[in-house]
């Protein structure tokens, strides 16, 4: 039987309940799964046929650290998934703009640099309500909504995140508000599932730890297309991915490409945690 690590964090030694719908699938596919968390010391990575990062949600916090982890498992040849290249190009949003001039259709987003006037740009773009996030982070860490009739707190945020990871600003889509979000996860480039995630009466975050929720939902053929039009534009093709975005009449924007640490929804679609388990080991037996 094959081995393989799952890497975690500190906070969630045992993996996420999501993805622990994995382990049995993986079982059954002569595989034995364990986690791992990245940032311990004593584990001794070099005995796993591979390593899959899983829920690493403090590398934003720790990010040289978890950098240098990852250099020193490529270094001794290991296989990791998502691939070393394509974890430093996503841990980093600026990737967004990689994406838009491969033609990838994105949330409006613009990258502030030195002596930047949010209320200006507002103005300028005719913004109502903007979305000021810094390009390293997870789970909406240090992300605020900014009304343009009151932009200071923002641009406090915003010159704060100047002087650290950098800053990016998005335009506040509604739609999340009205119609939510989507989430579409693909395995070795296929698509597999999606829910829509919506945010709690009053707060505009979707992910759980503010309230928000998820449903399982059938995405429209243009907005499945869309998102695999941004996994094509990825090489090489991730074991995983989540493709993050809203509908804009017939068109999907894209909000965020999800490839280092992303929550699969594997729980919210029967038969998912099964075809990423094939994934893997379609990887192993390359």
């Amino acid at each position: 039987m094959q081995s393989i690590l799952l890497a975690t964090c500190e906070s969630i030694p045992n993996l996420t309940e999501d993805d622990r719908e994995l382990i049995s699938p993986l079982a059954e596919r002569g595989i034995e799964a364990e986690a791992a968390t990245w940032s311990d010391p004593q584990v001794n990575w070099s005995s796993a046929a591979g390593v899959v990062i899983r829920s690493c949600w403090d590398y934003h916090l720790r990010l040289d650290e978890f950098l240098a982890w990852i250099g020193r498992l490529e270094e001794s040849g290991l296989s990791v998934w998502n691939t070393p290249s394509t974890l430093r190009w996503n841990c980093n949003k600026s990737y967004l703009r990689d994406l838009e001039q491969k033609g990838i259709a994105i949330v409006p987003t613009f990258w502030p640099g030195k002596d930047f006037s949010l209320a200006e740009k507002m103005r300028e773009l005719g913004w109502k309500i903007a979305v000021v996030k810094p390009r390293i982070s997870a789970t909406a860490y240090r992300t605020q909504l900014v009304d343009a009739g009151d932009p200071p707190e923002g641009q406090r945020l915003l010159d704060e995140l100047l002087r650290g990871p950098g800053v990016m600003v998005q335009r506040f889509m509604e739609s999340v508000i009205n119609h939510g979000e989507w989430s579409l996860v693909f395995f070795n480039g296929q698509f597999s599932h999606a829910v829509i995630k919506q945010p709690k009466a009053g707060d505009f975050r979707v992910q759980h730890d503010f309230g928000g929720s998820e449903t399982a939902a059938t995405p429209p053929t243009f907005v499945i297309d869309a998102a695999s039009r941004a996994i094509a534009c990825v090489d090489p093709t991730p074991l995983y991915a989540r493709v993050d975005g809203v509908e804009h009449g017939v068109r999907f924007l894209l909000m965020e490409l999800e490839l280092l640490e992303p929550a699969l929804f594997l729980s919210s679609a029967s038969g998912s945690a099964e075809r990423f388990a094939d994934a893997i080991k379609a990887k192993l037996t390359a």
